[in-house]
């Protein structure tokens, strides 16, 4: 951060909105009069602007960047300024004069324009004036505040709605159509609202109050707002230091850098969209998630995607700057991708003009740890995965000192070989006359054919298909299989049943374990399946079977699989049990011995055993077995996120404090045989924690990329999947609804319908089957419900189906 210009004025200016483009920067000068400076030049003349015979209570600047715009409030009049033709008139020696819009309206405390300047809000007490900008005329009188008003804000996208802020800690969103309200929000918070911003590319609308709280909501048509997150800006700085510490500290000496230090309220003064550059972007790419925050001791930068805190520029970390605390905030894009500050003192009479530049932000902020689940190189001699590939030697008899080699012979005539026969000309005939027996109609009319191509464009479901109630059977885990037809389930009751996708016919039971099934797996043939128990066991089946193949247990782990499944295209068994990841080699042999029916025939090795750092327990886990990937991703009950690389055999890389919960779900993009997306697509992974929402992850950067908390998840492990398109995301919730995201933005897309319960999983279905009555495609998302009241265990299976 750049200390452009600094000035002492006559006064104080703490609680006064200054005025600050791309361009100038303006301040009062004398209580009544104006200096206008230019950014660019520092060696050119402050251009003198008079013309109030109050006090100067607001200044701003209008949006357009053609003719520069100022308007400037007192008690007496609203004057807009011509800043080109006030500067020709200056050169020219006359005195610049503007144009009064408004006489008086009382003392405005905040002064905007419209997007095309043609208007202006001013704010006085708790009437807001929307005026024009070339005539003196009043075109609004706005009143329903029940407190003095803060800060007003016209809307980019509609240039009819307007948004005003107030003490009353209440925002409003005005028709100026109608001069109606068409949306008041709640009392958001203890203190007053200060601040408030529009995001056009997500139609956002951000509000600040005094006491550091940001809330994001979303402005649709209807201007029905929607909370979209929630952030605190002490919070977040908490949770960015202790992140800065394990970095700094990664051996666990962060206690030494634990001072007593005074808490300071952190108001938002001032908001702005941060467009930056950053290492693993394209130079046409921003991002225009980032947001600027100015409150009392600094700059904060915030991503919104995430609600995380990137960047702190404490004033106190810059020696050379003019002051320490600040009083008020005006913001603008500068020149060559930097934002610019025109920043007051809060108990001293100084303004200071600041400049940072975005895209050393953006170098600072951006890391690659460079993973991929893609391999970039072949398997090492020591990795533990090459154990699946090492062939045995064949064991030859050994040569005895008695028997010699023999020379080869060779018989012209053997009568047995048939040598002494005329040869045959024709080896054999085949049948022709054979005919097809024809196919019934009614199978045909009853098979159905998975499309080729999982469609790119489909919508995100919204319409109930299906409903299968399991009875007094709690459902703790499910998986579709890879082509889509069927469904596994794991029971409280320490069963596994098979469904067909449509819910419909009697499953399959498998029975054994002794306590609750918590995980299940599919092979990629959908010839096994995997199920692992509370009881410490493990089983695989196969389909058909009802005995299981293989079966893991008699204390072989000392403490519950939490999860388990097929790796590395199904040549290896992966589960975690307390603190190990553990590697196993299988072989399943289905041939049936009706005297050795109880002996297992199959094999299972132990391939490897990997323990977790800081030997936490494993709380879920995740990897690839659709394609070859070294990538396993391990949560642990210390809230990281472990990166294991298995063709080293060590972790790769760490996330510490990922959640302010323990994670209880991840779940990578795999996609699936029917879909088709871009490769660096499946880098991305999901995690949920109770209290905490669902994060996306991008593995390449281990950096957090988007964050939704729309649904509800206080207690319950509600989990999270992503479509096999990519587009979608959803989540259960215990407001009894799943929850649909675009993963594009961090608003939901649809609630599906109301349940008697919360929503503890969801899943996609990777085919899209088509109906061949129609054209359309069916995109499946099953959701289990758990039943609380009055200590039902009752459980539902829901599928929805939208086209």
């Amino acid at each position: 951060m750049i200390e452009k210009l600094s000035l002492t004025c006559d006064g104080r200016l703490s609680h006064r909105q200054l005025a600050c483009c791309h361009s100038y920067c303006g301040l009062p000068l004398d209580g009544k009069d104006m200096l206008i400076y230019s950014n660019v030049d520092k060696k050119l003349e402050p251009l003198l602007l008079t013309g109030h015979h109050g006090e100067i209570s607001a200044m701003t600047f209008g949006k357009g960047s053609r003719p520069v715009l100022l308007c400037s409030a007192s008690a007496d009049y609203i004057i807009v300024w011509d800043i080109e033709l006030c500067q020709k008139r200056t050169q020219e020696g006359k005195v610049a004069a503007g144009t009064v819009i408004g006489t008086s309206l009382g003392e405005v405390v905040h002064l905007a324009f419209c997007l095309s300047d043609e208007r202006v809000a001013a704010c006085s007490g708790a009437t807001v004036y929307v005026l024009s900008s070339k005539r003196p005329d009043v075109i609004s009188t706005l009143t329903s505040h029940l407190g003095p008003l803060t800060s007003a804000e016209f809307c980019p996208w509609n240039k009819d709605i307007l948004v005003t802020t107030s003490e009353d800690r209440t925002f409003k969103v005005w028709d100026l159509k109608t001069e109606t309200v068409c949306y008041q929000s709640f009392v958001l918070s203890a203190s007053p609202l200060l601040s408030v911003l529009f995001l056009e590319e997500n139609r956002h609308l951000i509000t600040g109050s005094t006491d550091g709280q940001v809330w994001c909501f979303t402005l649709p048509d209807d201007h029905k707002c929607h909370l979209v997150t929630k952030m605190d800006l002490q919070k977040m700085e908490k949770r960015h230091q202790m992140h800065q510490l394990a970095i700094s500290y990664p051996t666990g000496c962060a206690e030494q850098s634990t001072v007593d230090k005074v808490e300071t309220s952190k108001p938002v003064l001032k908001m702005a969209s941060c467009s930056s550059l950053t290492d693993t972007r394209s130079v046409h790419e921003k991002n225009n998630s980032w947001l600027c925050i100015g409150s009392s001791d600094g700059l904060y930068v915030v991503d919104l995607a995430t609600s995380e805190l990137l960047r702190v520029l404490y004033f106190k970390d810059y020696h050379s700057l003019s002051i320490t605390l600040a009083g008020s905030w005006s913001i603008s894009s500068g020149w060559d991708n930097s934002m610019v500050f025109l920043v007051s003192s809060l108990f001293t009479p100084c303004v200071v003009l600041l400049e940072l530049c975005l895209s050393e932000l953006g170098r600072n902020w951006a890391c690659g740890e460079g993973l991929s689940v893609y391999p970039s190189s072949p398997l090492l001699p020591e990795s533990p995965l090459n154990v699946a590939f090492k062939k045995k030697e064949p064991n030859l008899p050994k040569k005895k000192g008695g028997i010699k080699e023999q020379p080869l012979v060779f018989h012209s005539k053997v009568r047995s070989s048939g040598y002494t026969s005329a040869p045959r000309r024709i080896m054999f005939s085949p049948k022709t006359n054979i005919q097809k027996k024809p196919s019934s109609k009614k199978a045909t009319k009853n098979m159905t054919f998975p499309l080729s191509d999982y469609p790119a464009d489909s919508a995100a479901p919204t319409i109930p298909h299906c409903h299968l109630s399991t009875g007094n059977k709690p459902v703790y885990c499910f998986q579709y299989s890879g082509d889509g037809k069927q469904i596994l389930c794991g029971l409280g009751d320490s069963s596994v049943l098979l469904y067909k996708s449509s819910l419909t016919g009697n499953p399959t039971v498998y029975t054994g374990h002794g306590k609750s099934v918590s995980s299940v797996s599919w092979s990629l043939n959908r010839q096994w399946l995997l199920s692992a128990s509370e009881d410490q066991s493990l089983r695989i089946w196969t389909h058909g079977s009802a005995e299981p193949a293989i079966v893991m247990g008699n204390s072989a782990f000392s403490k519950p699989i939490r999860s388990a499944q097929f790796y590395y295209l199904d040549k290896f068994l992966l589960l975690g049990s307390g603190p190990s990841l553990c590697l196993y080699l299988y072989n399943v042999d289905i041939t049936r011995d009706d005297v050795k029916r109880y002996q297992q025939r199959s094999v299972v090795k132990l391939a490897s055993r990997f323990m977790t750092a800081s030997s936490t327990d494993i709380t879920a886990l995740s990897a690839i077995s659709d394609f070859f990937s070294y990538i396993v991703l391990v949560c642990g009950s210390d809230r990281s996120i472990q990166v294991f690389d298995m063709n080293k055999g060590t972790v790769a890389s760490e996330v510490p404090d990922a959640h302010s919960r323990a994670i209880h779900c991840i779940t990578q993009n795999k996609g699936s045989m029917f879909s088709t997306q871009a490769p660096d697509s499946y880098n991305l992974f999901l995690t949920s924690a109770v209290t905490d929402g669902v994060k996306i992850w991008d593995l390449r950067t281990l950096r957090c990329v988007r964050r939704y908390e729309n649904h509800v998840n206080r207690c319950h492990p509600c989990s999270s999947a992503i479509s096999p398109c990519g587009r979608f995301i959803a989540s259960g919730s215990e407001d009894n609804c799943a929850y649909v995201y675009d993963i594009r933005s961090s608003s939901y897309l649809h609630k599906l319908q109301k349940q008697a319960d919360t929503v503890l999983s969801v899943t996609f279905n990777p085919a899209t089957p088509q109906d061949t009555a129609q054209t359309t495609v069916a995109l499946r998302v099953l959701t289990t419900f758990q039943e609380t009241q009055q200590h039902s265990t009752k459980h539902n299976i829901i599928s929805e189906n939208g086209t």
